[in-house]
């Protein structure tokens, strides 16, 4: 068994929340983050987006930029990412290595050990700034081990309930654990959640007070917004779709700014940021195909309102969803924009739902099976549009089919964190 191998059979041990594992895995690896400075981004939705946004303006300033985020959509080493570059395949399974046996004699958890792997990989790189994604949640989260000087929260919305809680505001007290008292942190949640953050005692900036964002037209291409910030009034275009992409790249501009990046690396990075999977657009057979991996209600909603904004709705959906999650809800957002559904499964994914078990759900709506992804795209007709959402995993599944891309096939390994 190579050191992926075992790496990804963790997973069957599950997630154990906690930080007392990954603080001792850190300092058997001799604290490779204090080697660089930590930007945490957490939230419900928009966190990987806000992420990358930000590593790529940070990247456009000269800065020595790590990015950590997941889940990965085809291949591992997307989890880790330097100067826009992922880490390369050998590199990382040299530094699984040295974690290995810390991993095992602390009793690390999978997202622990992927965790304490990207710090290691980034100090090696001789990375400036890790841009680190929050896994689940926020106080208590693995990423949570690194101490941040700066701290985002994207949004709030009821997910992982089980977890972190049965309303808004204790979800939000959950992700507030990221903030550090005295240190700067900008927020997209509504106002009503503000005193959960505030009470942390972060110098927090809000959108919607602090950050002002006037999005100015949005097309497939993406949006042309302006930012205005205390001290500074910034006019961006961003690839990012719907009206969560314009607010994802200002709160990624106010973050930028805060750390002292210029307006022309701001502008730059957020021109130039990638987010595959994520309101995706991919031309094909004379069309084109919307790929976003929304698995909650209000990621749906997003979704939806991206493509009747677009004018793209009614459209044919490909669809599949995992057990656990709120899939009634998902469904019910997506129906209005829904001109047929077509129902399937991630190959790789123990946890994917069958097309029977969905069907259910879109009572009332066409619906037809696919037993592949492949099998899924091929009953899409030609030259329109159409979207693929449901899971991040089915994503990593249809996009190297749709990019036809030589050695894009996801990787063979069963995979639900």
């Amino acid at each position: 068994m190579n050191e992926l191998d075992w790496l990804f059979a963790q997973q069957r041990f599950g997630m154990h929340p906690g930080l007392e594992r990954v603080r001792a895995l850190l300092a058997r690896l001799d604290s490779p983050q204090r080697g660089f400075q930590t930007v945490l981004v957490g939230g419900t939705n928009g966190k990987g987006s806000t992420a990358a946004s930000l590593a790529a303006m940070l990247t456009a300033s000269g800065t020595r930029t790590g990015l950590f985020t997941s889940p990965h959509l085809t291949r591992f080493s997307e989890r880790f990412v330097v100067g826009g570059q992922e880490c390369p395949a050998p590199q990382i399974e040299e530094a699984l290595g040295q974690v290995r046996p810390h991993a095992e004699a602390v009793g690390a958890t999978f997202f622990e050990i992927v965790t304490a792997l990207g710090a290691l990989l980034f100090a090696e790189a001789g990375v400036e700034v890790a841009v680190m994604e929050v896994g689940l949640g926020g106080r208590l989260d693995a990423t949570n081990a690194l101490e941040p000087v700066l701290s985002v929260i994207t949004t709030v919305a009821l997910d992982h309930t089980e977890i972190l809680g049965e309303t808004l505001e204790a979800i939000a007290a959950e992700k507030a654990g990221i903030l550090r008292p005295g240190r700067p942190a900008v927020t997209g949640v509504p106002p009503a959640l503000w005193p959960q953050l505030e009470g942390q005692g972060a110098a927090l900036w809000a959108l919607g007070r602090e950050v002002q964002v006037e999005a100015r037209s949005q097309g497939w291409a993406g949006w042309t917004l302006r930012v205005e910030l205390p001290g500074a009034a910034l006019d961006l275009q961003t690839p990012l779709l719907g009206e969560h992409g314009a607010a994802n790249a200002a709160l990624a501009a106010a973050a930028a700014w805060r750390l002292g990046v210029g307006e022309a690396a701001i502008r730059a990075g957020a021109a130039g940021v990638v987010w595959p999977g994520r309101l995706e657009v991919v031309p094909w057979r004379g069309g084109r195909v919307l790929l976003d991996g929304a698995h909650n209600p209000a990621g749906a909603q997003a979704l939806a309102a991206a493509l009747r904004s677009l004018g793209a709705a009614p459209l044919p959906l490909v669809f599949g969803a995992s057990s656990g999650k709120d899939v009634a809800g998902v469904a019910s957002a997506l129906r209005e924009v829904a001109a047929e559904v077509i129902l399937t499964r991630a190959r790789l994914s123990p946890r994917a739902l069958s097309p029977q078990e969905l069907a259910p759900h879109f009572t009332g709506l066409p619906v037809r099976f696919a037993g592949s992804p492949a099998e899924a795209l091929a009953l899409l007709p030609p030259g329109g549009s159409a979207a693929v959402c449901g899971s991040l995993y089915l994503i990593g599944e249809v996009r190297p089919l749709l990019l036809g891309l030589p050695g894009e096939a996801p990787e063979e390994r069963e995979r639900w964190q």
